[in-house]
């Protein structure tokens, strides 16, 4: 197929990898890596100039959201069902949780980086409360 006329992308390997930019956005695939496992999750982040869709293409995940404050102000778990587009608000304090065969479709402003995001360490207490909450989908 001609590239001017259709792109055809595919990401089978484990990770974050932006698949196509164009102009003001980003679209990329997230899948299992050992950093979405709870046990491994430190931090959750922001972004300060965008919001972030998620979107659940195959097996399970969830997010995990911490209010719009200067700080997390208590985790919440959404289970995230396939198909269904959850759209993280700008400021938001939000990380997910994988499956091993998981995979996750983002779109995001294609500038979306530690340039404009911000980063909470979490407490002991806060990442106990995180794996509790963990990977029961």
């Amino acid at each position: 197929m001609d590239e001017k006329v259709l792109e055809i992308k595919e990401y089978l390997g484990e990770g974050y990898l932006p698949l196509i930019d164009f102009d003001a956005w980003r679209v990329a695939i997230l899948r299992w890596i050992d950093e979405t496992l709870p046990e491994k999750i430190t931090y959750l982040e922001r972004h300060t100039q965008t919001d972030e869709v998620f979107v659940l293409l195959e097996g399970q995940a969830a997010l995990i959201l911490g209010g719009h404050g200067p700080e997390i102000s208590g985790l919440q778990k959404q289970v995230m069902e396939s198909c269904k587009l959850y759209n993280v608000k700008q400021y938001a304090w939000h990380t997910v949780v994988l499956s091993r065969d998981a995979s996750i479709l983002i779109v995001e402003n294609q500038d979306t980086g530690e340039g404009n995001s911000e980063y909470f360490t979490l407490s002991d207490e806060q990442r106990m409360e995180l794996m509790r909450m963990g990977g029961n989908f």
